[in-house]
């Protein structure tokens, strides 16, 4: 590419200097470039690593074979993806670099990362409504939550992915509007609500068990009720911390006189994908028997003989 007028000249990203007059894109090699490639490198690593963890434990260990793990491991494989397709795409082919120079890899990279995006999503939306069922109807929780009732809600998910992808590359409309409506701020609504009644309700448990029970097992289970809530707390908390200033800023770009700068644009782009990272830490790393079933496989000790029977504590 032909030396551009440094005048005209977007050093907003890392690795690239965008005209923004002629809409072309240069290479900016550097050392705070090549610093950023080894960052998104060891959290790509990270990512794919953490979710196959998760995703060989609930296939080897019995115990683990569960409505609710399937749920996970599908989560888990959505976001192997995301760490082993769409980072790698995104270093190659930033967002900001496809907004002013859009080719067919770029049409691939925008597809991967919309389908993945959403699925991701739409997996935390349906494993708050297992938790809702398996905690405030504990009683119907394995007649309506089974393992065809999760093999249905994989198949939705792949199917809504495919669409939203397809409808955002048809219709401006949804891309801009009904898109991050449908994608992100549905399921936000869906996922408060549900965690919001969760926690009412495990408060009233609470408050029910402590009743029966003397002074010393109210601390007790005041301790469960702290540790539970500060669960939820975390993990619509990382979600919104991850995802909310992405679609903030799309609306800011689409309502707004002025776009938004370009580092500010990549800087969000790249925290919504850390969801990805962060998802298995969240929705296994908590559970004692997915800490076991870690240090069996990282040990190597699944290597040596058949632990798949193991009680998980």
């Amino acid at each position: 590419m032909t030396f551009l007028n440094r005048t005209f000249i977007d050093d907003t990203h890392p690795c690239y200097e965008i005209n923004i007059i002629s809409s072309t894109v240069k290479r900016n090699p550097s050392t705070l470039c090549v610093l950023f490639y080894i960052f998104i490198s060891s959290v790509s690593a990270v990512t794919v690593l953490g979710n196959l963890l998760v995703i060989i434990s609930v296939i080897y260990f019995q115990q683990l074979h569960t409505p609710t793990n399937f749920l996970i491991i599908s989560l888990a494989v959505t976001d192997l993806l995301v760490g082993f397709v769409v980072f790698p795409l995104n270093v190659e082919f930033s967002a900001t670099s496809c907004l002013y120079n859009s080719n067919v890899l770029c049409n691939v990279r925008n597809s991967f990362d919309i389908t993945l995006s959403t699925a991701s999503i739409f997996h935390l939306c349906f494993i708050s409504i297992d938790r809702y069922y398996a905690v405030c109807q504990p009683l119907t929780y394995r007649t309506k939550i089974n393992v065809h009732v999760v093999v249905i809600m994989i198949f939705c998910l792949f199917v809504i992915g495919l669409n939203v992808e397809k409808c955002l590359e048809n219709c401006l409309f949804f891309a801009n509007i009904l898109g991050p409506m449908f994608s992100f701020y549905l399921p936000v609504i869906i996922m408060l609500c549900i965690y919001l009644k969760i926690f009412l309700v495990a408060q009233k448990q609470a408050h029910s068990i402590q009743n029966c029970h003397s002074k010393k097992k109210g601390l007790t289970v005041r301790k469960v009720e702290g540790k539970a809530t500060r669960t939820l707390a975390i993990v619509m908390g990382v979600f919104l911390m991850c995802l909310s200033p992405f679609f903030l800023c799309l609306a800011a770009e689409f309502l707004g006189s002025s776009p938004v700068p370009a580092e500010v644009f990549e800087t969000v782009a790249w925290l919504a994908l850390f969801n990805s990272m962060l998802n298995p830490f969240i929705y296994a790393f908590f559970y004692s028997w997915f800490r076991s079933a870690f240090r069996l496989i990282l040990s190597g000790k699944i290597f040596q003989g058949n632990f798949s029977h193991t009680k998980l504590v």
